[in-house]
Formats: structure tokens, C-alpha cells, sequence
């Protein structure tokens, strides 16, 4: 689905910026060969842009999009080039999967029970202004008015329909499934899930109910943000926290099950208001963790650089105690930095033992 309105939403967010630390290599910009002829017949710009993420529970392989389109674009071009673009990113993917594949058999690497997810966020940008800048006096250009003035992003939505109707997906293979969405549906997804946790694990539902639907020929969701909130509600959103809580028991170092853990569980499971209330209690508690980590990681920072004197080392050393720090703190999903944040609340009135 495609509209002409647009959006002002950031595209900053707490997650955003913790998926960082995970970065295995520098963001790198990409060859699409098949956006050629896009740009050539619509008189269109992109810009390709690979994220290689290497999380607690796999890797991740974001393609981040952008089309820019002139604002005489008609409405059945806009969904020719959308279709276009998806479709190089397929192809794309295709082939970073088999040279991926290849690594592996050259270097004999057996890393084969690793999971691997590929993302696509696609940005429409419709350029409002058309400016010859040749001329305009670089001391008194402003760039950002420039760039604000001179395009918009256009909204718009993929739903299963269009996965069904438009793209044809082997639903039996998983790995080789590309999950496209929207600039507009990723942001709602990162400011939604807030941890990589709960991003990963969202991935793997998305799958499940788009495999669903293609294999029984039902639409399990009409948009991603129906399925969204189909995930927050739902009891896939403790079932890490119930594994960890029955190993913690299994083990001895926890003697009966989390109460707080039962409890929203069960408010979960009966859909009533006080699960919201939950969800929403976590997700303030995540944004808490989020801003205590941040101030952590810069006082640790601080104090590795003032304590080594090799001046060549400080900044390397302080970096890489950063990024190890930095893991260890975002690695927590929803309801584990619900159970943090109220421990540090109520630790200063705990007797000075249990302290």
C-alpha cells in the first residue's frame, strides 16, 4: 500500500543506537546492478546501505534502501519502482547467501547452526523542489533547510497480500526469506521492541506467521503493525524469561519460579487491561536501562583512559572496554531490565547485608 501523505518520525531510537555495539564491521554502501535501469526510467537516486549485526542469538543482515523520486512521479510508477527495487534486493540477497555459503566451504568454517536473518528497510523519499544550487552563494546556503525542503518520505505499508500476491517466497526455507519493511513500520518496530532481545525474537514470529499464512492461504496479518501488536500481546514475549527462570530452578539458584514472571504471564495469557499496564511498566523500565547503560559505559570510559599512560593505547583500550560493557548491558530483554531497573529501586532500602 502506497499513499501520497508522509512522515515526520524520527529515525533515532534507543535501539537503534544499542545495535551498534554489534556491528561486526563498518556500515558499508552497496551495488544494486538492477536499480540502473530504475534510475534511468524514473529518473530516480538510491543508496544502498548493508548493516552486518552479530547478536547474542545470531547474525543479522540489514539492507537499509532509499529511493528518491522526482514529485512528477505518478502513482503507478511509484509502485513499478517499489516492486523493482524489492526485487534487486532479492537478487541481492540471493547472492550474498551463496558467497556466504562458499566462504564457508573454503574455509572449512562449520558455523552452519548459526541462525542468519536478512532484513530489508525500504525508504521512499519524493523530492518537492527541483534546485540548481550551482549558483547559491555557500556562505549562506543552509544544507539541512535544503535537505527538509527538498524531499519527503512517502508512507507506505507491506502486509502479507502483498508478500502473497507480489513476491513469490519458499516457505520452507527460512534462511532464505527476505522480511522487507517499510522506513515508516521499521521505526514503529524499533521504538516498539526497544531491546535487540526482542527484535531478534520478533524476527523468528514474523517468519512463523508469514509461513502460516503462505501454507494454509490465510491472512494471518494485514499489516506489520497489526502483527506487532500481535507479538506484544502475546506469551512469545516471556518465553526467554520462562526458560531462563526454570534453568535458574533446575540448577539451585533460585527455589521457586519468578513471582513477578507468574504474574505477568498470566495477564498475558487472559489479554486483560493489567497486562498493558505490564507491558507498558517494562518498556518504561527498558528506556530507564537504556539511559543508566549509556551514562555507565561513559564514566567506565573515563576512568580506563585516565589510568593508562601509553597515550597510542587509551583510545583503543577505552573502546574496546566499552564495546565489551556495552554488549553485556544491552544484551537484557524487556522483562529482565524490568527486574534490574526495581532492584536498583529498591535497593537502597534493603538492610546493608543483603546491599
Amino acid at each position: 500500500m502506497v499513499s501520497k501523505s508522509t512522515t515526520t518520525i524520527s529515525d533515532w531510537s534507543s535501539l537503534n543506537n544499542e545495535l551498534i555495539c554489534y556491528l561486526q564491521v563498518a556500515a558499508v554502501e552497496i551495488v544494486l546492478p538492477a536499480m540502473y535501469t530504475v534510475e534511468a526510467n524514473y529518473n530516480a537516486k538510491y543508496s544502498a546501505i548493508l548493516y552486518s549485526y552479530l547478536l547474542p542469538l545470531g547474525r543479522l543482515r540489514l539492507l537499509a534502501l532509499t529511493v528518491n523520486l522526482p514529485s512528477t512521479i505518478s502513482s503507478a510508477d511509484t509502485e513499478a519502482v517499489r516492486k523493482a527495487a524489492i526485487k534487486s534486493a532479492l537478487t541481492w540477497q540471493k547472492d550474498d547467501l551463496s558467497e556466504s555459503n562458499n566462504k564457508k566451504n573454503a574455509y572449512q568454517k562449520n558455523d552452519s547452526k548459526i541462525t542468519s536473518y536478512y532484513v530489508l528497510t525500504f525508504d521512499i523519499q519524493i523530492s518537492e523542489i527541483e534546485a540548481d544550487i550551482s549558483n547559491v552563494d555557500i556562505g549562506h546556503f543552509d544544507n539541512n533547510s535544503y535537505k527538509n525542503e527538498a524531499s519527503q518520505r512517502l508512507t507506505h505499508h507491506f502486509g502479507i497480500g502483498y508478500f502473497k500476491e507480489e513476491l513469490v517466497l519458499d516457505s520452507s526455507d527460512r534462511a532464505q526469506q527476505l522480511q522487507v519493511f517499510s522506513w515508516q513500520d521499521w521505526q514503529l518496530i524499533l521504538t516498539t521492541l526497544q531491546t535487540p532481545c526482542e527484535l531478534w525474537r520478533y524476527f523468528g514470529y514474523y517468519l512463523r506467521q508469514l509461513e502460516s499464512s503462505v501454507t494454509t492461504n490465510t491472512s494471518e496479518f494485514d499489516s506489520e503493525q497489526i502483527l506487532l501488536t500481535k507479538f506484544m500481546s502475546s506469551e512469545a514475549l516471556f518465553a526467554q524469561a520462562i526458560s531462563v527462570d526454570n534453568a535458574l530452578i533446575k540448577y539451585g539458584m533460585q527455589d521457586k519460579p519468578n513471582s513477578a514472571l507468574v504474574t505477568m504471564t498470566l495477564a498475558q495469557r487472559s489479554n486483560s487491561v493489567t497486562g498493558l499496564v505490564y507491558l507498558q511498566h517494562m518498556q518504561q523500565a527498558a528506556t530507564v536501562w537504556s539511559q543508566l547503560s549509556t551514562q555507565m559505559l561513559y564514566l567506565a570510559s573515563e576512568k580506563v583512559t585516565a589510568k593508562v599512560e601509553d597515550e597510542d593505547n587509551k583510545e583503543e583500550l577505552s573502546a574496546l572496554q566499552s564495546l565489551h560493557w556495552w554488549q553485556q548491558l544491552t544484551d537484557e530483554s524487556l522483562f529482565s531490565r524490568h527486574e534490574l531497573v526495581r532492584t536498583l529501586y529498591r535497593h537502597p532500602k534493603q538492610p546493608l547485608a543483603l546491599q
